[in-house]
This record gives structure tokens, sequence and C-alpha cells, in this order.
């Protein structure tokens, strides 16, 4: 099965989260229930189809650009529990939580993000997939040039990755530098960049080894303008209906594996900011200044690290859990220790990264 793409995430919560919602007719029982009570539920007793969700603006959007390149290619959507195109499908699996807002808040409530959320992230998602799908369209992957350019699909796709964030062999598009994880990864990653009408790719990968690859797809491409599928399956794998998971299940084993795999102390770190001092016990705790600038630094260093937000929530709860474990104060200016601590949440999250237990997004 190809990814389960994890980037392209929408940081904040929908507008109205906090506010009251008033159901309409139309809507399922579920979307007034509390976040405990909608846990419980099972997948299969969603009711949702993609038809029903606003995600259909962005397929329409796909299809035309699709149209636009001379391709006859459509890929299929349905809805499971995660985004992924499976081998052999020429189609596409919607995470449930882009067919209704509650579940969007939801979704954001358990991971502090929404992968997709917004058209931009949506629809770099649906055209990286997209990648996988005409590959099982066309059966790209046994072609002997596409293996020469990208690498063979039989290559064992790894639990853990190690990024080279400055290597110019890879178009960027989904976050993590995540063509670097597979070859079936770096080729959906490069028709997607190649897709994009706004990508300007011959301009931006004009002294990279990557173009090459670029060049290579819009030839690949060319070969199929006008060009029917030769698979045409509409097979949906793991479709809601057929998950007998509940919500709750789901999100526990998603936060297992997002989360930090062991907790890490940073005593030395944490000392260039804070102190365990007497003489400084008057002072503000360090417990209480984190919790006031956790919210700005935990989206700040999301924004230069392109980690997942719940990854960044975890090491910063190892951090404020350690502070309160020495009872630790402020000794520093706050406008100081906040970008101390942001430059540490920082380097802990990369290391983190590059130790090897980061989680490429299958």
């Amino acid at each position: 099965m190809r990814d389960k793409a994890r980037a392209g995430v929408h940081r904040d919560p929908l507008s109205n989260q906090g506010s009251h919602q008033h159901r309409s007719s139309e809507d399922p029982a579920w979307v007034s229930w509390s976040d405990e009570k909608l846990l419980d539920l099972r997948f299969c007793d969603l009711a949702l189809t993609v038809e029903q969700s606003q995600i259909t603006e962005h397929i329409a959007q796909l299809y035309r650009e699709l149209g636009d390149r001379g391709l006859l290619f459509r890929p299929h959507f349905w809805l499971s529990n995660e985004w992924f195109s499976p081998d052999g499908v020429p189609g596409i699996a919607v995470p449930f939580y882009l067919a209704h807002p509650r579940l969007a808040r939801l979704e954001f409530a358990q991971m502090l993000e929404v992968e997709g959320g917004t058209p931009d992230r949506c629809l770099r998602i649906l055209r990286h997939e997209t990648g996988h799908a005409i590959e099982n369209a066309f059966g790209l992957r046994r072609r002997r040039d596409r293996q020469a350019v990208f690498g063979k699909s039989t290559q064992p796709y790894p639990k853990f990755y190690k990024p080279k964030p400055y290597s110019k062999r890879y178009v960027l598009h989904l976050d993590m530098w995540y063509a670097q994880s597979h070859p079936d990864e770096d080729f959906a990653e490069t028709f997607a960049v190649w897709l994009n009408p706004q990508s300007m790719w011959q301009e931006r990968y004009a002294d990279w080894p990557a173009r090459k690859k670029l060049e290579y797809m819009d030839q690949l491409m060319a070969s199929l303008v006008n060009a029917r599928p030769l698979v045409t399956t509409k097979q949906r794998v793991d479709s809601l209906p057929r998950l007998r998971r509940t919500l709750r299940e789901h999100y526990e084993q998603k936060q297992a594996h997002y989360g930090t795999p062991h907790p890490t102390f940073y005593d030395r770190d944490l000392r260039r900011i804070f102190t365990d001092l007497p003489e400084h016990q008057g002072a503000v705790s360090a417990v209480q200044f984190l919790a006031r600038v956790r919210r700005d630094v935990c989206r700040e260093v999301a924004a230069w690290a392109g980690e997942y937000q719940y990854t960044i929530d975890r090491v910063f709860e190892d951090i404020v859990s350690r502070c309160r474990e020495q009872n630790l104060t402020l000794v520093s200016s706050e406008e100081k220790a906040k970008l101390d601590v942001t430059i540490l949440l920082t380097v802990q999250t990369m290391n983190y990264l590059h130790s090897g237990h980061h989680r490429v997004a299958l």
C-alpha cells in the first residue's frame, strides 16, 4: 500500500471551534455529542461519503489540472481513516475528518493539527496521492526508465527515515523532505510539483539535480496525453463502512505512534534558561512561564521545523515535566527566555527527527 501522507497540516483549529453550533436537520446525531462520546463511535457508524463533503471542490480543481495537462486519467475517491492510495488501485482514500467540521475539530483536539485542513494543503496532498494513483493506472513502476530515475518500488518501505535537509536531489513539496523516504514517494512528490500550475519548476529547480527528474516526468506524462488507463478498477480499500474500530482506538494508536518514544531530560540546557538556586525561589516558576508561552513557541517551531504539532507538543511536555520535577524558576527576562526555549525546542525536535525515530508517513 502506498503512503498515508502525513504532511500538509492545518495548524489552527477551525475558527468556530469554541462556538456553539446548531445542527441542521441533515446533520448526523453525533454532531452535537461531546468528544468523549464521539470517540466511542465506530468508523462504520459515521455514515458519511466524499460526495457530502467540501473536498469535492478540491477534487474538481485536481481534475481541471489533469485536464489542462491533456491527461484523461481521473482517480476515484472514498473515505477512510487516513490519506493513501493502495497498490494496484487507481484511486485515493481521503481521511474521514475532512468530511465534516465536527470531525475536523475532534482531529484537532486529539492531534493538534488537521492534515489537509486548508484548500492549499489539501490540494498538495491530492496531487501527491494522484502521483501514486496514476502509477497504478498505467503500471509505471514496471518501466525500466522510471526505475532508473527514481529507483525500484520493490525497495522495502522503512518505518523511519533520516532525510538530508539540504539535498537538491529531491523536490520539495510535502513537509519533512518526504521525497527522500522511498522511490515511490520520490515519484509522487515529483509528479505533484510537475502538476501544480504554480510550481514554476523550470526556474525553481534550474540548478538542482532534481530538475532531471522533473524533466523526465514531463516527458513521461506527455506520452500519456489522451491515453486511457490500463487499470480501471473502482475498488475502495478500507472504506469507512468496513472499518469497525472506534475513533478512540484509532487516536490511541495514532498518538502512541507520533509521541516521543522515550522521555528526554534536558538538564544542562534548562539550567541555562532557568535555575533552582534558593535565592530565586520567589521568582516566576518555569512551569508558569512555559504555560504562558507554550502556544506561541510550539507554533513557531512547527513553522520552522515542519514537524508534526503533536510530536512538538510531546517534546514540550517533557521539558515542562523536567522543570516541574526540579522546581526551576525564571532568572532572565521573559523575552530572552522565550527565545531560548524556542531554540531548545527546535533543537530537540530536530534531534528527534534525525535520531531515526521519526515515522515515515505511510
